[in-house]
């Protein structure tokens, strides 16, 4: 069943993006387009999944939807949230270092500073003034579950701990935007809740937070997603397979009915087959 929403403004606009290291052309001709979603009665974000075998470029396609990389042909476009909007319409900048948070697969931390050290540090550019910081961070820290260790340094942190700091730390210094490369790779149970309960605190914070994230669990991202891009080789015109990334399909898990559902249906296993076999042939 789809549950209503509708879409407003468009919040990532990926155009033509090439990317190339010399003559090896790694990424060629990926587009993306996502609006934002409103849903009636609930504060609800984007969740955007990358799916792709391993090497066919969902890393180098990160470090330029981040602005770490500088694309070779083609853009990356979000809204300029400190222009005016224009005729209701926010004006859009190409995407800059810092625009976007990155969180890696290792959770980098300040070695030398505590967990609250590290979140005020996130918010220095902010323009809050200290007071507004302080209960901005405190709040944070209490709803997820990092209160009790605000003082320990990243050493003394689990696993779980130093992914949701490092989470934290972007989502305070970076605004709307969250692009995660495995959040879920070598986890346990516990710690794969954890990271799925973050998704929800980031989505239901404001309406423009988007989570884009990797993953090579197939049944995790359609559970978790309501979009879906799969990255990977083409075919050439003969049947054989190119070795450049592109955007094979995308799956829109809201007008599909299965973005947002309680259970995992037959649909969803439907849609988990149809991946694995696109990935497998590319």
């Amino acid at each position: 069943m789809v549950i209503p929403y509708e879409q407003k403004d468009t919040i990532l606009h990926v155009e033509n993006l090439c990317v190339s290291y010399g003559d090896r052309i790694i990424l060629q001709n990926v587009n993306m387009v996502e609006r934002d979603t409103i849903r009636e009665g609930k504060t609800q974000g984007q969740v955007i999944a990358v799916l792709g075998r391993s090497g066919r470029g969902k890393s180098t396609l990160f470090r330029a939807l981040t602005g770490l990389e500088k694309p070779s042909s083609g853009k990356v476009l979000i809204p300029d949230f400190n222009k005016v909007a224009a005729n209701g319409k926010q004006p859009a900048k190409l995407v800059q270092e810092g625009d976007v948070g990155f969180v890696n697969q290792k959770y980098t931390l300040f070695r030398h500073k505590t967990v609250y050290e590290a979140l005020w540090f996130a918010m220095r550019k902010s323009g809050f003034s200290k007071a507004e910081k302080e209960d901005e961070i405190m709040h944070y820290l209490k709803e997820w579950g990092l209160e009790k260790h605000k003082d320990q340094y990243p050493n003394f942190l689990s696993g779980g701990q130093r992914q949701r700091t490092a989470i934290l730390e972007q989502l305070l210094s970076s605004g709307y935007y969250m692009v995660l490369d495995e959040p879920f790779s070598g986890l346990d149970i516990g710690n794969i809740m954890s990271v799925k309960k973050s998704f929800d605190l980031i989505s239901q914070r404001h309406d423009l937070n988007t989570i884009i994230f990797s993953t090579h669990d197939i049944e995790l991202a359609v559970e978790l997603a309501d979009s879906i891009y799969i990255l990977g080789y083409p075919p050439d015109d003969k049947g054989q397979v190119l070795a450049s990334g592109t955007m094979l399909k995308h799956f829109d898990l809201k007008e599909l009915g299965l973005a947002w559902q309680d259970g995992f249906t037959e649909s969803h296993h439907d849609c988990v087959q149809e991946i694995k076999e696109i990935m497998l042939r590319a």
